[in-house]
């Protein structure tokens, strides 16, 4: 940055008289340009700025924010993770209208198991739709932050339309899932051990039927995780899906803070995918402004054949699934056969 010398303008002199010494002569030229770099100091007047990995903190709401994130680091790892698992499950009180009106005339199913996570019994509420094949194969449907099971009603029946019988589950901390320990946020390792109770209730109560995996959104990391841990499944399908959190909050305006060792709830499905030993159906909208697109290739790129990538064109987070129909009925059977 260079310091610019401040000119008066120049005055004409009265008409007969010859301008005073030093008046009305060009202008001197600007001094060189002050030394920049480390251990130089800022020109005169500019806001003193911070090196915090890559990026300068230029503004006060930068330093805001790192001040913040420094803060967090010291207030110590409970409340910081307890604050992260409201923050991504983001677990809402209310039902979903009308997730709740498509879901009138499925059933209720309660699961119940001791939990090594939380050292209590816990009881898992969710919702079976039965297809009308006897001999269908069975989805595990696993889904995203904020609403109930009843929020993701009509993306259930839509699963339920393309050959499967459904069922759909509540991780702790939503809706009508408890467990006995007062915990009542879900948490990383509490959905897994949720998406794992559900995975053996389904091969208690349906032995002979094929058995796949599904996760939307949030619900892809626990089911990219089950998936490496259910050598039964027949195949996995996640849509709207990414590589881990600190993948998906790199995306976003505040992504450059220096948030990564602090994230507690990491959702690293990029470190699992490789070891799923089952056909994988990655589905993405293109036009998803909260998982951006480039993550669910990302997640799919380290995936293991069998596998497929479909970009469903206009697909947002939320309405990828309804858009995307046709092209989900021809992944599955290119992918999964005919009879899935």
């Amino acid at each position: 940055m260079r310091a610019m010398q401040q000119l008066s303008p120049r005055r004409a002199a009265p008409r007969g008289l010859s301008p005073p010494p030093g008046r009305g002569a060009p202008a001197p030229p600007p001094p060189p340009p002050r030394p920049r770099g480390p251990g130089f100091p800022p020109p005169r007047g500019a806001t003193p700025q911070v090196v915090w990995g890559r990026k300068l903190l230029r503004s006060p709401r930068a330093w805001l924010a790192a001040a913040a994130i420094a803060a967090a680091a010291l207030a110590g790892c409970a409340s910081l993770d307890t604050q992260q698992r409201q923050w991504i499950f983001q677990p809402a009180k209310e039902t979903w209208w009308a997730g709740a009106q498509a879901a009138e005339g499925m059933q209720d199913i309660w699961i119940v198991f001791d939990s090594q996570s939380s050292g209590a019994p816990a009881r898992l509420h969710g919702l079976w739709l039965a297809n009308d094949d006897p001999q269908a194969p069975v989805l595990l449907y696993l889904h995203g932050a904020r609403w109930d099971v009843t929020g993701s009603a009509p993306r259930i029946r839509r699963m339920g339309a393309l050959g499967f019988s459904v069922l759909a589950i509540d991780y702790r901390g939503f809706g009508k899932s408890r467990d006995e320990s007062g915990d009542t946020l879900p948490s990383e390792d509490s959905a897994y051990e949720d998406a794992r109770a559900a995975w053996a209730w389904i091969a208690r109560a349906h032995p002979q039927q094929r058995r796949y995996i599904f996760g939307h959104s949030l619900g892809s990391a626990i089911g990219v995780d089950l998936a490496t841990r259910a050598p039964d499944a027949s195949g996995l399908i996640v849509e709207g899906s990414f590589p881990s959190i600190a993948a998906v909050f790199e995306t976003m305006s505040w992504g450059w803070l220096p948030v990564g060792p602090l994230i507690t709830q990491r959702f690293d499905a990029q470190s699992r995918i490789a070891s799923v030993g089952v056909p994988v159906l990655v589905v993405h909208g293109s036009e998803d402004r909260l998982i951006r697109p480039e993550l669910g290739r990302a997640l799919y790129d380290r995936a293991r054949a069998p596998k497929r990538f479909v970009l469903v064109e206009g697909g947002s987070h939320h309405n990828t699934n309804a858009l995307g129909q046709p092209q989900y009925a021809q992944a599955l059977q290119e992918l999964f056969g005919p009879t899935l």
